[in-house]
């Protein structure tokens, strides 16, 4: 049925078999923690990306906050909207998601500490680690809040692919940093957001994907 945010199998396809509780959680983690690497090589390059993280990294830069606590606090408002249209479960799931996403950042620096990295390499390697990160929690139903959720739903209800809703919307993300970035930071920061974004395109279609 539209809109109750579950996948509903082709006929002749056998119904998609639930995630356990040790699948969402490896999930969570490891999908968290990916991103949480992507975007260090990105910052540790001077880069942005795209959604809430690309505005934190942009908050980050102007303000000097820590990033995990900008990224915690931009991702609330959204969680109303999550909880009435995509369920109390995603909800739940996407809240843990962005508390060991927002630890994670704040900790890493300190497990890892990069002396020196290629801007390009961090570029595209931090674009594969986000989208990779990401397509593991939106395959657990869960997301890293903020924008992720709205894409998450109008996949799910109108079938509008979330890697290209989100390439729109961290299009306009990629202008506002214009005024921050050099403009070899920024053409770099847009190669990174479209690498991350065609991961998600090409491996998160509607339809693709039935566990849940």
């Amino acid at each position: 049925m539209a809109g109750t945010g579950q996948p509903i199998a082709a006929p002749g396809v056998p119904h998609p078999v639930p995630h356990s509780v040790l699948d969402d959680l490896q999930a969570l983690v490891g999908g968290t923690m990916l991103v949480s690497l992507g975007v260090t090589l990105m910052s540790s390059a001077g880069l942005v990306t795209g959604g809430v993280a690309g505005l934190c990294l942009l908050l980050h830069y102007a303000t000097g906050i820590a990033f995990g606590k900008i990224f915690f606090v931009l991702s609330l408002p959204l969680y109303a909207f999550a909880l009435r249209k995509l369920g109390w479960r995603f909800t739940l799931k996407t809240l843990g998601a962005v508390l060991l996403f927002s630890l994670s950042t704040e900790l890493l620096p300190g497990a890892l500490q990069l002396a020196r990295v290629h801007a390009l390499y961090a570029a595209l390697m931090g674009g594969i680690l986000v989208g990779v990160g990401l397509l593991m929690l939106f395959r657990h139903r869960a997301s890293l809040g903020g924008f992720n959720i709205l894409c998450i739903y109008l996949q799910e209800r109108f079938g509008w692919r979330a890697g290209l809703v989100q390439l729109a919307i961290d299009a306009l993300i990629l202008l506002a940093s214009l005024a921050l970035l050099t403009p070899s930071a920024w053409l770099l920061s847009l190669a990174g957001t479209a690498v991350l974004n065609l991961t998600l395109a090409i491996n998160h279609r509607p339809g693709r994907y039935l566990a849940h």
